[in-house]
Protein backbone atom coordinates (compact mmCIF):
# COMPACT_ATOMS: atom_id res chain seq x y z
CA UNK A 1 0.00 0.00 0.00
CA UNK A 2 1.19 3.79 -1.05
CA UNK A 3 2.58 5.68 1.99
CA UNK A 4 0.11 8.42 1.46
CA UNK A 5 -2.60 6.15 1.99
CA UNK A 6 -1.80 4.12 4.54
CA UNK A 7 -1.28 7.63 6.37
CA UNK A 8 -4.95 8.76 5.39
CA UNK A 9 -6.48 5.57 6.84
CA UNK A 10 -4.22 5.80 10.02
CA UNK A 11 -5.73 9.79 10.51
CA UNK A 12 -9.19 8.62 9.82
CA UNK A 13 -8.79 5.76 12.60
CA UNK A 14 -7.57 8.26 14.63
CA UNK A 15 -10.58 11.10 14.07
CA UNK A 16 -12.41 11.87 17.18
CA UNK A 17 -16.18 11.64 16.30
CA UNK A 18 -15.63 9.34 13.36
CA UNK A 19 -16.22 5.86 13.92
CA UNK A 20 -15.93 2.76 11.18
CA UNK A 21 -19.69 3.25 10.15
CA UNK A 22 -19.03 7.13 9.60
CA UNK A 23 -15.13 6.43 8.01
CA UNK A 24 -16.70 4.09 5.73
CA UNK A 25 -19.36 6.37 4.74
CA UNK A 26 -16.57 9.12 3.75
CA UNK A 27 -14.86 7.02 1.70
CA UNK A 28 -17.53 5.42 -0.62
CA UNK A 29 -18.59 8.76 -0.89
CA UNK A 30 -14.95 10.45 -2.18
CA UNK A 31 -13.91 7.19 -3.93
CA UNK A 32 -10.43 7.16 -2.30
CA UNK A 33 -9.19 7.41 1.25
CA UNK A 34 -6.44 9.63 0.18
CA UNK A 35 -8.61 12.02 -1.18
CA UNK A 36 -10.30 12.90 2.09
CA UNK A 37 -7.98 15.19 3.46
CA UNK A 38 -7.85 17.27 0.31
CA UNK A 39 -11.43 17.79 0.04
CA UNK A 40 -13.09 21.25 1.11
CA UNK A 41 -14.92 20.61 4.62
CA UNK A 42 -18.12 22.29 2.45
CA UNK A 43 -18.32 19.38 0.22
CA UNK A 44 -17.61 16.48 2.69
CA UNK A 45 -20.75 17.92 5.28
CA UNK A 46 -22.83 17.16 2.70
CA UNK A 47 -22.21 13.49 3.49
CA UNK A 48 -24.80 12.00 5.34
CA UNK A 49 -23.96 12.01 8.99
CA UNK A 50 -20.66 14.10 9.28
CA UNK A 51 -21.89 17.33 11.49
CA UNK A 52 -19.39 19.90 12.57
CA UNK A 53 -18.11 18.01 15.68
CA UNK A 54 -16.77 15.22 12.76
CA UNK A 55 -15.19 17.92 10.48
CA UNK A 56 -13.33 19.55 13.51
CA UNK A 57 -11.73 16.21 14.68
CA UNK A 58 -11.67 15.08 11.06
CA UNK A 59 -8.92 17.70 10.20
CA UNK A 60 -7.32 18.29 13.52
CA UNK A 61 -3.43 18.67 13.33
CA UNK A 62 -2.09 16.46 15.83
CA UNK A 63 -3.86 14.01 13.99
CA UNK A 64 -1.17 14.23 11.45
CA UNK A 65 1.44 14.01 13.64
CA UNK A 66 0.03 10.71 15.64
CA UNK A 67 -0.94 9.18 12.49
CA UNK A 68 3.23 9.64 11.38
CA UNK A 69 4.47 8.41 14.38
CA UNK A 70 2.08 5.31 13.95
CA UNK A 71 3.40 5.14 10.55
CA UNK A 72 6.79 4.97 11.30
CA UNK A 73 6.45 2.48 14.50
CA UNK A 74 4.63 -0.04 11.50
CA UNK A 75 7.37 0.99 8.84
CA UNK A 76 10.00 0.15 11.46
CA UNK A 77 9.01 -2.61 12.87
CA UNK A 78 7.31 -4.29 9.79
CA UNK A 79 4.21 -4.54 10.97
CA UNK A 80 1.01 -6.47 8.50
CA UNK A 81 -2.27 -4.78 7.78
CA UNK A 82 -5.54 -5.20 6.54
CA UNK A 83 -7.15 -2.63 4.88
CA UNK A 84 -11.17 -3.12 4.85
CA UNK A 85 -11.41 -3.43 0.86
CA UNK A 86 -8.55 -5.41 -0.33
CA UNK A 87 -8.45 -9.23 -0.55
CA UNK A 88 -6.66 -9.69 2.68
CA UNK A 89 -9.08 -8.86 4.64
CA UNK A 90 -10.99 -11.54 6.75
CA UNK A 91 -14.30 -12.25 4.96
CA UNK A 92 -16.71 -12.75 7.43
CA UNK A 93 -15.37 -10.08 9.29
CA UNK A 94 -15.90 -7.44 6.04
CA UNK A 95 -19.63 -8.33 6.04
CA UNK A 96 -20.17 -6.19 9.31
CA UNK A 97 -20.84 -3.14 9.08
CA UNK A 98 -19.22 -1.95 12.21
CA UNK A 99 -16.04 -3.56 11.62
CA UNK A 100 -12.33 -1.77 11.60
CA UNK A 101 -10.98 0.02 8.52
CA UNK A 102 -7.92 -1.36 9.45
CA UNK A 103 -6.58 -4.39 11.42
CA UNK A 104 -3.56 -5.03 12.54
CA UNK A 105 -1.47 -8.28 12.31
CA UNK A 106 1.05 -10.63 14.05
CA UNK A 107 1.70 -14.23 13.56
CA UNK A 108 1.05 -16.60 10.72
CA UNK A 109 -3.02 -16.01 10.09
CA UNK A 110 -4.38 -17.71 7.14
CA UNK A 111 -8.08 -16.79 6.30
CA UNK A 112 -8.46 -19.16 3.82
CA UNK A 113 -10.73 -21.58 5.77
CA UNK A 114 -13.90 -20.42 6.23
CA UNK A 115 -14.54 -23.14 9.06
CA UNK A 116 -14.12 -20.40 11.96
CA UNK A 117 -15.71 -20.91 15.27
CA UNK A 118 -15.14 -18.21 18.15
CA UNK A 119 -15.21 -19.61 22.08
CA UNK A 120 -15.30 -17.08 24.87
CA UNK A 121 -16.68 -17.51 28.37
CA UNK A 122 -15.71 -15.97 32.15
CA UNK A 123 -12.34 -15.33 33.33
CA UNK A 124 -13.29 -17.66 36.32
CA UNK A 125 -13.69 -21.27 34.37
CA UNK A 126 -15.10 -24.22 36.45
CA UNK A 127 -13.59 -27.56 36.27
CA UNK A 128 -16.46 -28.47 34.22
CA UNK A 129 -16.24 -25.20 31.49
CA UNK A 130 -12.73 -26.12 31.33
CA UNK A 131 -13.43 -30.18 30.86
CA UNK A 132 -16.06 -29.12 28.14
CA UNK A 133 -13.62 -26.60 26.18
CA UNK A 134 -10.73 -29.52 25.68
CA UNK A 135 -13.12 -32.12 24.97
CA UNK A 136 -15.02 -30.11 22.38
CA UNK A 137 -11.89 -28.63 20.63
CA UNK A 138 -10.22 -32.46 20.55
CA UNK A 139 -13.44 -33.61 18.97
CA UNK A 140 -13.83 -30.31 16.64
CA UNK A 141 -10.16 -31.22 15.22
CA UNK A 142 -10.90 -33.54 12.78
CA UNK A 143 -12.97 -30.98 10.82
CA UNK A 144 -9.80 -28.02 11.38
CA UNK A 145 -10.91 -25.12 12.35
CA UNK A 146 -10.06 -21.83 12.91
CA UNK A 147 -10.45 -21.25 16.77
CA UNK A 148 -10.99 -17.57 17.88
CA UNK A 149 -10.78 -16.07 21.52
CA UNK A 150 -10.01 -12.66 23.06
CA UNK A 151 -6.49 -13.97 24.76
CA UNK A 152 -7.77 -13.19 28.42
CA UNK A 153 -8.14 -15.37 31.88
CA UNK A 154 -10.20 -18.52 31.83
CA UNK A 155 -12.25 -19.46 28.84
CA UNK A 156 -9.69 -17.79 25.93
CA UNK A 157 -6.92 -18.53 27.21
CA UNK A 158 -8.22 -22.13 27.67
CA UNK A 159 -9.47 -22.35 24.19
CA UNK A 160 -6.01 -20.89 22.70
CA UNK A 161 -4.04 -23.60 24.51
CA UNK A 162 -6.71 -26.64 23.24
CA UNK A 163 -6.41 -25.54 19.71
CA UNK A 164 -2.47 -25.68 19.88
CA UNK A 165 -2.55 -29.09 21.70
CA UNK A 166 -4.72 -30.30 18.56
CA UNK A 167 -2.42 -28.49 15.89
CA UNK A 168 -5.12 -26.10 14.70
CA UNK A 169 -4.80 -22.60 13.98
CA UNK A 170 -6.11 -20.03 16.97
CA UNK A 171 -6.10 -16.47 16.77
CA UNK A 172 -6.16 -13.81 19.80
CA UNK A 173 -8.07 -10.67 19.19
CA UNK A 174 -6.45 -8.02 21.33
CA UNK A 175 -8.16 -5.23 23.45
CA UNK A 176 -4.72 -3.19 22.83
CA UNK A 177 -1.63 -2.50 20.93
CA UNK A 178 1.18 -4.50 19.91
CA UNK A 179 3.10 -2.83 22.71
CA UNK A 180 1.06 -3.86 25.52
CA UNK A 181 0.24 -7.65 26.43
CA UNK A 182 -2.67 -8.42 28.49
CA UNK A 183 -2.61 -10.35 30.93
CA UNK A 184 1.00 -10.03 31.13
CA UNK A 185 1.08 -13.80 32.69
CA UNK A 186 -0.20 -14.82 29.50
CA UNK A 187 3.13 -13.39 27.69
CA UNK A 188 4.95 -16.95 27.70
CA UNK A 189 1.91 -18.05 24.97
CA UNK A 190 2.79 -15.67 22.62
CA UNK A 191 4.95 -18.28 20.57
CA UNK A 192 3.10 -20.36 20.65
CA UNK A 193 -0.53 -18.55 19.49
CA UNK A 194 2.06 -17.25 16.81
CA UNK A 195 3.38 -20.47 15.38
CA UNK A 196 -0.13 -22.34 15.02
CA UNK A 197 -2.46 -18.76 14.09
CA UNK A 198 -1.28 -15.08 15.24
CA UNK A 199 -2.94 -12.09 17.01
CA UNK A 200 -5.44 -9.26 15.29
CA UNK A 201 -5.86 -5.79 16.85
CA UNK A 202 -7.55 -3.11 15.64
CA UNK A 203 -5.80 -0.51 18.33
CA UNK A 204 -2.65 1.63 17.59
CA UNK A 205 0.66 0.22 19.30
CA UNK A 206 1.27 1.99 22.44
CA UNK A 207 -3.04 2.08 22.83
CA UNK A 208 -3.33 0.91 26.55
CA UNK A 209 -6.13 -1.85 27.43
CA UNK A 210 -9.05 0.38 28.94
CA UNK A 211 -12.20 -1.38 29.49
CA UNK A 212 -13.98 0.27 26.50
CA UNK A 213 -11.44 -1.55 24.47
CA UNK A 214 -12.43 -5.02 25.59
CA UNK A 215 -16.25 -3.93 24.40
CA UNK A 216 -15.01 -2.63 21.08
CA UNK A 217 -13.11 -5.78 20.59
CA UNK A 218 -15.47 -8.03 21.03
CA UNK A 219 -17.39 -7.33 17.69
CA UNK A 220 -14.06 -8.32 16.04
CA UNK A 221 -14.46 -11.67 17.73
CA UNK A 222 -18.31 -12.32 16.93
CA UNK A 223 -17.77 -10.89 13.66
CA UNK A 224 -14.96 -12.66 11.79
CA UNK A 225 -16.51 -16.17 12.72
CA UNK A 226 -19.33 -18.25 11.55
CA UNK A 227 -20.34 -19.09 14.99
CA UNK A 228 -19.56 -17.68 18.51
CA UNK A 229 -19.84 -20.41 21.40
CA UNK A 230 -20.34 -19.60 24.96
CA UNK A 231 -18.87 -21.54 27.62
CA UNK A 232 -19.58 -20.55 31.35
CA UNK A 233 -21.31 -17.09 31.95
CA UNK A 234 -22.56 -15.12 34.82
CA UNK A 235 -25.81 -13.35 34.15
CA UNK A 236 -24.03 -10.19 33.24
CA UNK A 237 -20.20 -10.32 31.56
CA UNK A 238 -18.57 -9.51 28.46
CA UNK A 239 -19.13 -12.83 26.71
CA UNK A 240 -22.80 -12.33 26.79
CA UNK A 241 -21.96 -8.56 24.94
CA UNK A 242 -20.32 -10.68 22.38
CA UNK A 243 -23.19 -13.33 21.70
CA UNK A 244 -25.39 -10.31 21.72
CA UNK A 245 -23.39 -8.62 19.09
CA UNK A 246 -23.25 -11.98 17.01
CA UNK A 247 -26.87 -12.32 16.96
CA UNK A 248 -27.71 -8.55 15.52
CA UNK A 249 -24.59 -10.00 12.38
CA UNK A 250 -26.65 -13.25 11.88
CA UNK A 251 -24.73 -15.33 12.91
CA UNK A 252 -24.81 -18.37 14.95
CA UNK A 253 -24.58 -18.86 18.75
CA UNK A 254 -24.35 -21.52 20.91
CA UNK A 255 -24.19 -21.49 24.26
CA UNK A 256 -23.09 -24.58 27.26
CA UNK A 257 -25.71 -25.47 29.38
CA UNK A 258 -25.26 -26.09 33.41
CA UNK A 259 -27.28 -26.46 36.30
CA UNK A 260 -29.68 -23.76 37.28
CA UNK A 261 -27.58 -23.46 40.63
CA UNK A 262 -24.52 -22.40 39.28
CA UNK A 263 -23.35 -18.68 38.98
CA UNK A 264 -21.32 -19.38 35.86
CA UNK A 265 -24.34 -21.38 33.63
CA UNK A 266 -26.91 -18.93 34.58
CA UNK A 267 -25.64 -16.28 31.24
CA UNK A 268 -25.54 -19.86 29.01
CA UNK A 269 -29.32 -20.72 30.70
CA UNK A 270 -30.58 -18.12 29.97
CA UNK A 271 -29.11 -17.30 26.12
CA UNK A 272 -31.09 -20.77 25.20
CA UNK A 273 -34.14 -20.13 27.57
CA UNK A 274 -34.18 -16.51 25.23
CA UNK A 275 -33.78 -18.44 22.28
CA UNK A 276 -30.38 -16.20 21.76
CA UNK A 277 -28.77 -19.23 21.53
CA UNK A 278 -28.59 -22.90 20.53
CA UNK A 279 -27.89 -25.51 23.42
CA UNK A 280 -24.52 -27.26 22.93
CA UNK A 281 -23.67 -30.34 24.30
CA UNK A 282 -21.20 -31.25 21.64
CA UNK A 283 -19.14 -30.72 18.82
CA UNK A 284 -21.91 -32.96 16.61
CA UNK A 285 -23.81 -29.68 17.67
CA UNK A 286 -21.78 -27.70 15.32
CA UNK A 287 -21.01 -29.81 12.65
CA UNK A 288 -25.01 -30.49 12.01
CA UNK A 289 -25.85 -26.95 12.59
CA UNK A 290 -23.13 -25.33 9.98
CA UNK A 291 -23.50 -28.11 7.80
CA UNK A 292 -20.04 -29.52 8.12
CA UNK A 293 -20.38 -32.91 7.63
CA UNK A 294 -22.35 -32.25 3.83
CA UNK A 295 -20.57 -32.82 0.84
CA UNK A 296 -22.01 -29.58 -1.02
CA UNK A 297 -21.94 -29.65 -5.17
CA UNK A 298 -20.26 -26.81 -6.43
CA UNK A 299 -22.58 -24.07 -7.54
CA UNK A 300 -23.29 -23.56 -11.05
CA UNK A 301 -22.88 -20.04 -11.64
CA UNK A 302 -24.34 -18.44 -14.85
CA UNK A 303 -22.09 -18.04 -17.15
CA UNK A 304 -23.43 -15.72 -19.56
CA UNK A 305 -26.38 -13.30 -19.15
CA UNK A 306 -29.03 -12.94 -22.21
CA UNK A 307 -29.46 -9.42 -21.90
CA UNK A 308 -27.43 -6.02 -21.54
CA UNK A 309 -26.03 -4.84 -18.23
CA UNK A 310 -25.51 -1.01 -17.74
CA UNK A 311 -21.80 -0.29 -15.98
CA UNK A 312 -23.38 0.04 -12.71
CA UNK A 313 -24.75 -3.07 -13.16
CA UNK A 314 -21.71 -5.04 -14.76
CA UNK A 315 -19.76 -3.68 -11.51
CA UNK A 316 -22.59 -5.45 -8.94
CA UNK A 317 -22.53 -9.08 -11.14
CA UNK A 318 -18.93 -8.90 -11.19
CA UNK A 319 -18.06 -8.63 -7.97
CA UNK A 320 -21.07 -11.13 -6.96
CA UNK A 321 -19.75 -13.45 -9.61
CA UNK A 322 -16.19 -13.49 -8.07
CA UNK A 323 -16.97 -13.34 -4.32
CA UNK A 324 -20.64 -14.82 -3.59
CA UNK A 325 -22.63 -13.52 -1.47
CA UNK A 326 -22.02 -9.95 0.19
CA UNK A 327 -23.58 -7.09 2.64
CA UNK A 328 -24.98 -4.68 1.06
CA UNK A 329 -22.41 -1.69 2.44
CA UNK A 330 -19.54 -4.18 0.94
CA UNK A 331 -21.37 -4.07 -2.54
CA UNK A 332 -21.65 -0.04 -2.31
CA UNK A 333 -18.13 -0.01 -1.11
CA UNK A 334 -16.41 -2.14 -3.11
CA UNK A 335 -18.73 -0.84 -6.63
CA UNK A 336 -18.29 3.22 -5.43
CA UNK A 337 -22.03 3.19 -5.61
CA UNK A 338 -24.01 5.24 -3.11
CA UNK A 339 -26.41 3.00 -0.97
CA UNK A 340 -28.88 5.23 -1.94
CA UNK A 341 -28.91 4.04 -5.54
CA UNK A 342 -27.70 0.68 -4.67
CA UNK A 343 -30.90 -0.15 -3.45
CA UNK A 344 -32.49 1.05 -6.62
CA UNK A 345 -30.15 -0.81 -8.78
CA UNK A 346 -30.37 -4.14 -7.06
CA UNK A 347 -34.36 -3.69 -6.91
CA UNK A 348 -33.92 -3.85 -10.78
CA UNK A 349 -31.24 -6.44 -11.07
CA UNK A 350 -34.00 -8.65 -8.55
CA UNK A 351 -36.84 -8.09 -11.16
CA UNK A 352 -34.36 -9.06 -13.93
CA UNK A 353 -33.81 -12.60 -12.39
CA UNK A 354 -30.05 -11.66 -11.78
CA UNK A 355 -29.69 -11.31 -8.55
CA UNK A 356 -32.11 -12.05 -5.01
CA UNK A 357 -31.74 -10.84 -1.69
CA UNK A 358 -30.79 -12.45 1.80
CA UNK A 359 -31.62 -12.38 5.20
CA UNK A 360 -29.62 -9.39 7.02
CA UNK A 361 -28.90 -7.17 3.64
CA UNK A 362 -26.92 -10.06 1.82
CA UNK A 363 -27.29 -10.59 -1.73
CA UNK A 364 -26.16 -13.38 -4.52
CA UNK A 365 -26.49 -14.21 -8.02
CA UNK A 366 -29.59 -15.98 -8.71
Amino acid sequence: MEEEKLLAILRLQKSKAVGDILAKKLIVNVGDVSQIFKEKATTLSKINGIGTHALKHLFDAENVKLAEQELKYIQDNNISYSYFLEDDYPTNLQHCIDSPILLFKDGNLDFSNNKIISIVGTRNISSYGRNFCNQFIEEISEYNPIIVSGFAYGVDICAHKAAIENNLQTIAVLAHGFEQIYPKVHKKYINKVNEKGGFLTEFWSEEDPLRENFLKRNRIVAGISTATIIIESAAKGGSLVTADIANSYNKDVFAVPGRTTDIYSKGCNNLIKNNRAHLLNSASDIVKMLNWDVHQKPKVIQKQLFMELNESEQKIYDLLHEKGQQLLDVISLECNIPIFQLSSILLQMELKGITKPLPGKMFEIV
